[in-house]
């Protein structure tokens, strides 16, 4: 079957909903989304969403924060255009229904994360992503203009290659015109026709054992864009977040907000003995790679498996009050926040990298634009500045939209795309060989490209994962496809990705670290 669509947005987080709004009314616009429309890493985002709002900030500090945390390799002029265009992003946002928490005088109640010289954290309790998520759904379901496809998987983005071209990275003007996607339900693959595709998949956070990512976060829009020659960048700053509730038990890893040690908890060792003043002036609110290489650091001199963050200093009801998500799930698990030390460890938790692309949100592939997570905007460069990924995102995606829409009157579909060939292939009676390779990845990233890596560990990993690459394609290509096939194929590809950046990057910086070159490269200018 084939469905035609104007715009056809893959991924239903902050930037691909925001992107359809945006669009909407221009045009049909589809929305493909693997699972239910409100499950996205947009909807696990605790802390906020950052902007200047405060009379005694402003941009050139939001600006410089943003430099600083990015370790020199941040693009500015990305900066200067993501800081300057937020407010008018975050108006656009309460216009759609987000409740962003006020004070008593009502202005925005602001948040002060590690990393921000002021307060500028917008947010609602601690479920901010879940807020927002929750409002853009209202939105787009209500809007005609916008179908939902719900349980549909994009396999592969159509290109020239399923013309019978031949597609290299250095192929001047690949285009993009729509996506093979996969019926979860029916088990059939449509062949769904675009004028523009919107990339927002999300985040990677699935090809390491331990993520705050939903189970979703297998990085199909990088890999996708990968397997079809447009570029990727950066892949190798994964940023860890330092305090994943520890419980081994449950996955995704439970978040426990940055905006809890903005507003005073402190990090302390098993032993009760605070640790961050030693490492970093800032103490707990140093930026996250130094507070999870700090922690990192400690548990392989104690031996332990989780450090603690303790909150018990603060007055009980307020805490309550700012955090009542966290305060209810560690009641679950027996801990009184308000009383008791909360055991955390670091779990990988954003990707800063991903599919390249300009400011008006374009890949390197014509009629193709990306946006959120998955996309390498020049932002955060080597390390993300807590709060600025859903700003980016919906920056990203306003602008992905206002280009789109100068070109769309100018756009057809193309018409000779041959329908998905599933000739030869069998139903695959082995998921054990799915499920257990998906494992092995899992164990082969966190072991040898976690927080602190080295060439001998990234080699390995390596040669681990070409293992399973071959036995993976090899199982795509003889079996009726599923998602938990395509899943493990672009969880291989796009750890393969990560550690080809990280043997390429011969220095340490932002969430890079590595033995074998400990220090930067100090020719590399800030500004």
């Amino acid at each position: 079957m084939v469905r035609k669509y104007d715009f056809l947005v893959i991924g239903s987080g902050i930037a691909g909903m925001s992107f359809a709004l945006k669009v909407a009314g221009k045009g049909k616009v589809a929305i493909l989304c693997k699972t239910g429309l409100e499950e996205a890493n947009t909807y696990f985002a605790q802390g906020g969403i950052a902007s200047v709002t405060a009379r005694s900030d402003n941009f050139e500090k939001h600006i410089e924060d943003t430099l600083i945390c990015g370790d020199g390799i941040c693009d500015v002029a990305v900066v200067e255009k993501v800081v300057r265009e937020a407010p008018g992003q975050i108006a656009e946002l309460v216009g759609w229904g987000v409740n962003f928490d006020r004070d008593a005088d009502g202005n925005f109640d602001l948040h002060k994360e590690g990393g921000h010289s002021e307060a500028r954290i917008l947010h609602h309790k601690d479920n901010t992503g879940a807020e927002i998520q929750e409002s853009l759904v209202r939105a787009v379901r209500a809007n005609p203009d916008i179908d939902i496809f719900e349980q549909h998987f994009a396999i592969e983005i159509l290109t020239q290659h399923h013309l019978g071209a031949i597609v290299k990275h250095t192929t001047p003007n690949i285009e993009c015109y729509g996506a093979y996607v996969l019926n979860i339900l029916t088990n059939h693959v449509l062949t769904f026709l675009s004028k523009v595709t919107m990339i927002a998949t999300g985040g990677i956070g699935n090809i390491y054992q331990t993520t705050t990512n939903p189970t979703i976060a297998t990085g199909d829009g990088i890999a996708m864009v990968y397997r079809a020659k447009g570029l990727v960048e950066d892949m190798e700053f994964i940023q860890f977040h330092p305090t994943a509730l520890f419980n081994p038990k449950e996955r995704p890893s439970f978040l426990i907000t940055e905006a809890m040690r903005g507003y005073g908890a402190v990090l302390r060792t098993q032993k009760g003995v605070e640790f961050m003043p030693k490492y970093d002036s800032r103490s707990s609110l140093a930026p996250r790679d130094i507070v999870a290489r700090a922690i990192d650091n400690e548990l392989k001199i104690s031996g332990d498996d989780f450090v603690y963050l303790d909150v018990t200093h603060k007055d009980a009801e307020q805490t309550k009050e700012h955090f009542p998500n966290i305060y209810k799930k560690c009641l679950e698990l027996g801990i009184d926040i308000t009383k008791e030390y909360i055991p955390v460890a670091p779990a990988e938790h954003y990707l800063c990298g991903g599919i390249k692309v300009d400011m008006d949100a374009r890949t390197t592939i014509n009629r193709l634009y990306a946006a959120g997570e998955c996309s390498r905007t020049g932002l955060h460069g080597a390390n993300r500045l807590a709060s600025n990924s859903l700003i980016e995102a919906v920056v990203y995606a306003d602008a992905a939209a206002k280009h789109a829409l100068g070109l769309i009157s100018s756009l057809g579909w193309k018409e000779d795309i041959p329908m998905w060939d599933d000739e030869g292939t069998s139903l695959n009676e082995e998921m054990v060989l799915i499920t257990q390779s998906a494992k092995e990845v899992g164990q082969i990233m966190n072991a040898y490209v976690g927080i602190v890596r080295s060439n001998l560990r990234l080699k390995r990993a390596h040669d681990r994962l070409e293992i399973l690459y071959k036995e993976t394609e090899g199982l795509f290509q003889r079996s009726v496809l599923s998602k938990e096939i395509c899943e493990l194929r672009n969880i291989i590809n796009t750890g393969y990705l990560v550690i080809k950046f990280a043997l390429q990057r011969k220095e340490s910086r932002g969430l890079h670290y590595t033995i074998d070159y400990p220090k930067k490269n100090e020719h590399l200018s800030l500004y």
